[in-house]
């Protein structure tokens, strides 16, 4: 399996495409692989950012995108908006949707998805609102089933999870994690027998669609529990097929208006060793846990931070990673999307702004984040009251890579890549 993010924008608009294969399979009726699960974060192409008023805070590009359209792209299965603030949650941007689209969702947190409801431009219940993560909360999980990819196989899943800093003046700093765990084929003996009459009343999931529901978090081999809709708006047929936002994962898309750079990185094969973390069982008795040593050991999967204000670990991040990451078998961390520079305003503006370097190692060193790849970073044209007494602590490619070597291992190194992609540029995470 695979993880490619592509860079849309000079800031914090990024594509990720998830694949169960490094092959290219054939293509379904959306033009997307069978299996694979896309999402589009903070879209903002072109034009102005404004909040509230131009005499607040204007902000503008000074790095085109790599496309003039979300038109140019395949449609993704998420639109995933994190801010309510405009240079995240962009209207002109979304209103390039195909708002009649069945496969694309968007989820955003509780302020922005107030907002692109207001708008009127996507069905109500295309739009969801993001809950607080809570382990104690099934429901606090979104989650994406993904069929398999031959009768016979094992379904995947994608798990998405919003974690606010509490007591967050500013509104700005959060965390949104996500989770992939490929679908698999029918192993080739299972693919070539002949169909028994044992087999006839199985109920194999459409393969054209996937259905957004609150599955158990364990994999399909755990006892059968029935899944609830995540609301009665939230109907399977308009959340459809396995699919992804690009062509194959070694080429570059043909849509983008400026060349593109593609690079990969290959799993090094980390020692890593869960720790005996407590997680709740999801019983009736939420005070119950049991060690995760005694569950069914999981598929891996694939995981994604986005956080491109920053949040403390602990004690946001931290709780996130032990009762759901660890259990989703989601680490090491395949990637954090994480600014480098670090944004400072007075306390009656809010204070801290982006938490930058200093809060991204912390990050990536106590998930052991195979990759680190920079967002937020822009050199944008800011003007406005706001920005007045803005303070900023610039950091370059080579003081991030040598603060997290000398916190990695001691100083002795380690596995995180960390990069800033440009504009256009793709990393390929295998």
């Amino acid at each position: 399996m695979s993880l490619k993010i592509k860079h849309l924008n000079g800031d914090t608009t990024f594509l990720l495409t998830f694949s169960p294969t490094e092959q290219r399979p054939a293509l379904n009726s959306y033009g997307h692989p069978p299996g694979t699960f896309s999402v589009l974060v903070d879209p903002w192409l072109s034009g102005p950012s404004t909040m509230w008023h131009p005499k607040f805070l204007l902000s503008k590009h000074t790095v085109p995108s790599c496309i003039s359209n979300l038109s140019e792209i395949p449609e993704p299965n998420v639109v995933l908006v994190s801010q309510d603030k405009p240079d995240h949650c962009h209207e002109p941007t979304l209103r390039q949707l195909d708002p009649t689209s069945s496969l694309t969702n968007v989820l955003a947190i509780p302020a922005a998805a107030k907002k692109i409801r207001g708008m009127k431009h996507f069905h109500p219940s295309h739009v969801h609102a993001l809950p607080v993560y809570s382990s104690k909360d099934e429901d606090s999980i979104i989650r994406f089933y993904i069929p398999p990819l031959t009768p016979g196989g094992s379904s995947g899943e994608a798990t998405i999870a919003y974690v606010p800093a509490k007591m967050d003046v500013s509104g700005l700093h959060n965390a949104i994690g996500i989770t992939y765990r490929p679908p698999t084929a029918a192993p080739l003996r299972a693919q070539h027998t002949p169909p028994s009459s044992t087999c006839s009343n199985f109920s194999l999931p459409n393969p054209q669609q996937y259905q957004l529901n609150n599955m158990p978090p364990t994999p399909p081999d755990t006892p059968n529990q029935r899944p609830r809709s995540l609301s009665a708006s939230t109907n399977p047929s308009t959340l459809s097929t396995a699919s992804s936002t690009s062509p194959a994962l070694s080429q570059t898309s043909s849509v983008s208006t400026v060349p593109t750079t593609s690079y990969t990185l290959h799993a090094h094969s980390p020692s890593f060793h869960s720790p005996s973390f407590h997680t709740h069982t999801h019983t009736h008795s939420t005070s119950s846990t049991n060690s995760i040593r005694h569950h069914p050991r999981p598929a891996k999967a694939l995981s994604v931070i986005y956080s491109p204000h920053g949040v403390a670990y602990s004690p946001h991040l931290s709780h996130y990673a032990t009762t759901h990451l660890v259990p989703q078998a989601a680490l090491p961390l395949t990637s954090l999307i994480h600014g480098f520079d670090r944004v400072e305003n007075p306390w009656y503006m809010g204070g801290n702004v982006n938490a930058g370097l200093p809060g991204g190692v912390e990050i990536a060193k106590n998930l052991m984040a195979r990759c680190w790849i920079g967002a937020h970073d822009e050199d944008k044209e800011n003007s406005g009251v706001s920005v007045l007494k803005i303070r900023m602590r610039k950091y370059g490619l080579g003081e991030v890579r040598d603060l997290v070597r000398r916190e990695w291992n001691g100083g002795g190194g380690g596995g995180c890549d960390v990069r800033a992609l440009d504009c256009g540029e793709e990393l390929v995470i295998k």
